[in-house]
């Protein structure tokens, strides 16, 4: 016996506990190679087997049967019955609802029109938790402007007008905040309302809805995006000396808060049932389309996993979860409440993943956690190889996982190639029509592989 292991059996420490971090990533590897079978048969399952296009189907009937699901609305209700009575039918264990609070927006009737110097209507789609117009709407001349700095430089002649936003689209993560303040930053310089162009690479005259903030103290105004293709146009026109005017009717008005739930199914873990990884997407989507991109597929998929498990027996050590969150398009509203009911068992919680970035053909995984978390992972991921799908970026992504990788939980979301999920987001485009059956079923196969393994690993991830 060496000085090392010597040492060790005095203290009292297993060898595992105890080995040089080069021996720790040996383990890593052998314990984790062990799980090449059972990954191939989830593969095979998902990918060639009886569950071929499964999760494809399980999307399309519910999309087809309940259609968009706006926080709030009769729709989302509808669509948290159908998950419950079809979780439980899929003999999933611990099918329950916890209730939440969630907002309540109500887009109600709306249009814009170009009156002068031409008639000309404009597709728009009121951005969440604007105000309404007067009844008689909002007839003004409209400012184009490129960015919140041009806005400021020329903020003697925004009083009294529509403000147009024409912002070019870097990233969607750069370029929302136009579609999120962009009704505040208007207000303070006297406009009565704001037109925002869509915040997308790549348009076919379909705007873009999406939920905005008002900045406390600051006057509400109206707030809507328009085409990318109508926004180019105001500009073209106001920079060849033209005016315009804008006539601007919106109905939209908020009401009080309404009772909803996070729906909850699992994979009891069969030696450690308090842990968890938990698997998630958000149920609720906006008005338009049928919210099957975003997130339909993620819910799709987090169901697909346990069923996957289920049909080949699969009980890991620690409990699978799978929650469809609610209200995420507000703010991870859902999610942040299930964070605050759980967070007293923080300790429990092994890995918490989600998918809200599409569920096109997959990649890997994004994840966030200690170096220790991220090298196991690595490993876990080269299980993937027969579908290549082994990559690992950082960091994760995930509006309704944040709070729980903050608090120092290790995260992960699926890595897609998304390169058009921002043509189709929020739109009435975001239809089934979109998904592809073949991706889901290896973006299936990814989320139960991943979750399976790190569930049943004899030690939770080092955080």
């Amino acid at each position: 016996m060496d000085v090392l292991s010597l040492l060790c059996f005095l203290i009292g420490f297993s060898s595992n506990s105890c080995t040089p971090h080069h021996a720790g990533e040996k383990w890593e590897v052998e314990e984790i190679s062990r799980y090449a079978e059972v990954a191939q048969k989830i593969i095979d399952l998902a990918v060639y087997g009886d569950a071929r296009n499964r999760s494809y189907e399980k999307l399309a009937r519910f999309t087809d049967t309940v259609g968009h699901r706006l926080s709030g609305s009769k729709n989302l209700e509808q669509a948290i019955e159908y998950m419950y009575k079809a979780l439980k039918q899929d003999g999933l264990d611990n099918v329950h609802l916890e209730p939440v609070k969630i907002p309540h927006w109500v887009r109600g009737k709306e249009s814009a029109l170009m009156v002068k110097p031409r008639h000309h209507p404009l597709a728009i789609l009121g951005l969440g938790s604007s105000v309404g117009t007067p009844r008689e709407g909002i007839e003004a001349e409209v400012l184009v402007v490129e960015s919140f700095e041009e806005l400021k430089q020329r903020a003697s002649e925004a009083r009294g007008k529509i403000v147009v936003y024409n912002q070019p689209f870097v990233s969607y993560g750069e370029t929302a905040k136009y579609r999120s303040s962009g009704a505040s930053e208007a207000a303070k310089v006297g406009a009565l309302a704001s037109l925002i162009r869509s915040v997308t690479p790549f348009s076919i005259n379909s705007p873009h809805t999406g939920w905005q903030h008002y900045e406390e103290g600051v006057r509400q105004i109206p707030t809507a995006c328009i085409t990318v293709e109508d926004a180019q146009l105001l500009a073209r026109m106001v920079n060849r000396g033209e005016k315009i005017v804008i006539h601007l009717t919106m109905s939209a008005q908020s009401l009080p808060d309404a009772d909803s739930f996070n729906t909850v199914a699992e994979i009891t873990g069969s030696k450690y049932p308090e842990q968890v990884v938990l698997i998630s997407g958000h149920l609720d989507s906006w008005d338009v389309g049928q919210g099957a991109m975003d997130d339909g597929g993620g819910v799709a998929i987090s169901w697909e996993a346990l069923s996957l498990l289920k049909d080949l027996g699969l009980r890991p050590k620690r409990t699978v979860r799978a929650v469809l969150w609610s209200a995420e398009e507000q703010g991870g509203v859902g999610a942040q409440q299930y964070y605050n009911r759980h967070k007293a068992n923080i300790s429990n919680f092994d890995l918490v993943m989600e998918s809200d970035l599409g569920t096109f053909r997959p990649l890997g995984m994004q994840f966030s956690g200690k170096a220790e978390a991220r090298r196991i992972m690595g490993q876990v991921m080269k299980l993937l190889k027969p579908i290549n799908a082994t990559e690992l970026e950082e960091p994760a992504e995930g509006t309704d996982i944040n709070m729980w990788m903050d608090a120092g939980v290790p995260g992960a979301s699926l890595l897609n190639d998304n390169s058009k999920y921002f043509w189709f987001h929020h739109t009435h485009g975001d239809t089934i029509s979109v998904q592809d059956p073949e991706e889901m079923n290896l973006c299936s196969a990814v989320w139960a592989v991943v979750s399976y393994v790190i569930a049943d690993l004899d030690e939770m991830l080092p955080r």
